[in-house]
């Protein structure tokens, strides 16, 4: 599986302070190695037939989608970003 980053998310990226941007770049390995990692704890949004959540920290989460080999990174903030449906 291979990554891609929506202009979102990269904005929200470096938005981001720098200890949680070390954060989101370790947790984006363990899940590029195991979507099903636990720490990532990956699931799907309510609502959403197709828009994922995976956790950084306690409050920290990113929103993603899978396109066939694909995982389109859509968003990385505080965990009210897993609303935002953009």
């Amino acid at each position: 599986m291979k990554f891609f980053y929506t202009s979102s998310f990269k904005k929200d990226f470096h938005r981001l302070p720098k200890e949680i941007q070390v954060l989101v770049e370790q947790k984006l390995v363990l899940f590029l190695d195991n979507p099903r990692h636990p720490s990532v704890m990956a699931k799907k949004i309510e609502g959403t037939d197709y828009i994922w959540e995976g956790r950084i920290t306690r409050n920290y989460r990113f929103t993603f989608q899978i396109e066939n080999d694909l995982c389109v990174l859509r968003r990385v903030g505080l965990h009210d970003i897993t609303k935002r449906k953009r």
